[in-house]
């Protein structure tokens, strides 16, 4: 009997293990965050708001939409999301969901409403960086001259 190896056992590729990537899910994905976005910034100007709430919503929301919207834009392109990006989007929409909690806000709908956008933002971006991150790379396309 001998001890080395043979060709008949399954050898597992760490490639075996990435997931194909739906591009068009993840593109309806980025979209609702980046809209989400610009409901934080819209939420100050609909409901009763204190100054430091109409800055935090707006320009939390700003970032979160521009953050999305180039997101989107590469999986338009038939590249992956950027997973920093997406993650950077995560903790904007976690700040969202706190920030009621520290930023006084005005009114309570305006609390309610930054607080579950920024959940829904959470949990759409943190979906998009994971799954992004455990997708399989694009092909490579030849440089364009």
């Amino acid at each position: 009997m001998s001890d080395t190896p043979t060709d008949t056992e399954p050898t597992r590729s760490t490639e075996a293990d990435r997931d194909a990537l739906n591009t068009d899910t993840m593109q309806w994905v980025s979209a609702i965050v980046a809209l989400a976005g610009l409901g934080l910034v819209a939420y100050p100007f609909v409901f009763e708001a204190t100054e430091a709430a109409i800055w935090n919503d707006t320009m939390t929301g700003t970032a979160i939409f521009l953050l999305a919207g180039y997101n989107f834009y590469r999986l338009t392109r038939d590249h992956l999301a950027n997973v920093a990006i997406a993650s950077l989007t995560t903790l904007l929409g976690l700040w969202a969901l706190v920030s009621p909690a520290v930023i006084e806000m005005g009114s309570s709908e305006l609390a309610m409403s930054t607080a579950a956008g920024g959940l829904l933002i959470a949990a759409l971006s943190a979906y998009s960086a994971y799954a992004n991150n455990k997708a399989d790379t694009p092909q490579t396309r030849p440089a364009r001259a």
